[in-house]
């Protein structure tokens, strides 16, 4: 079922055929990206790509659709931190647990820990991360290795990676690393490439730098959403 995700768009330039002229990657005020299945179809202005898709569910979002980014610590995020559940909110809080107080924890089963890895890959998905990178493009820790390949998150090398984290903890955004939009997203979204997107309830590519990932209001990946906030 052909699916079109309305919103201004967000592409830097090269992101989509046709719009990597000078110029061309400034924001689609009245954007659209149209999938089929896994893949993109159609990138460009909504009554353009509409009309060639006519019986296609449409999804109109608040903010910005921009491709999906990257999160460069996938393994320290989910190996070094644990994910509380739930259920643990009132005594450990929701935010991932670190240093002194991960190893308060005591030793965590392996039970409990893949419960976290997983938790930790769904709230990736929340700050619009599609891809997560790894030396040599795959996971040796059996662990993640699962927790990402059921999840969908493609794997990509480190080329290019900052060599540690920045600030004093770490961080489920990827923007939080100072790179610009075009330094964060994986892909351009391109026609007949995986439909892997964000939307970010800001009102452009400024705020979006200014505010994070955290504004992160949907995620599809390879052409589903896996996430969303309203």
């Amino acid at each position: 079922m052909l699916t079109i995700h309305a919103a201004p768009l967000v592409l830097p330039a090269g992101s989509a055929p046709g719009m990597d002229a000078p110029g061309m990657d400034a924001p689609v005020v009245d954007g659209a990206v149209v999938v089929d299945g896994d893949r993109v179809t159609a990138v460009g202005p909504y009554d353009e790509v509409a009309e060639d898709a006519p019986g296609a569910r449409v999804r109109r979002w608040p903010g910005v659709l921009t491709p999906g980014l990257r999160q460069w610590h996938p393994l320290w995020l989910l190996r070094h931190c644990y994910h509380p559940d739930p259920r643990e909110a009132d005594e450990l809080g929701e935010q991932p647990l670190w240093g002194e107080r991960l190893a308060a924890l005591g030793d965590l089963t392996e039970t409990r820990w893949s419960g976290s890895v997983r938790r930790g890959v769904q709230r990736m998905l929340r700050y619009g991360t599609t891809a997560v990178a790894s030396p040599g493009a795959r996971f040796r820790d059996p662990l993640v290795a699962m927790a990402v390949a059921r999840s969908g998150l493609t794997v990509v090398g480190t080329t290019g990676a900052p060599g540690m984290l920045l600030g004093e903890r770490p961080e489920l955004d990827p923007l939080a690393e100072g790179y610009d939009l075009p330094g964060t997203v994986h892909g351009p979204l391109a026609v007949g490439g995986r439909a892997d997107l964000a939307v970010f309830d800001v009102p452009d590519e400024a705020a979006l730098r200014e505010r994070g990932a955290a504004t992160c209001v949907a995620t599809v990946l390879a052409g589903r959403l896996v996430y969303r906030a309203r």
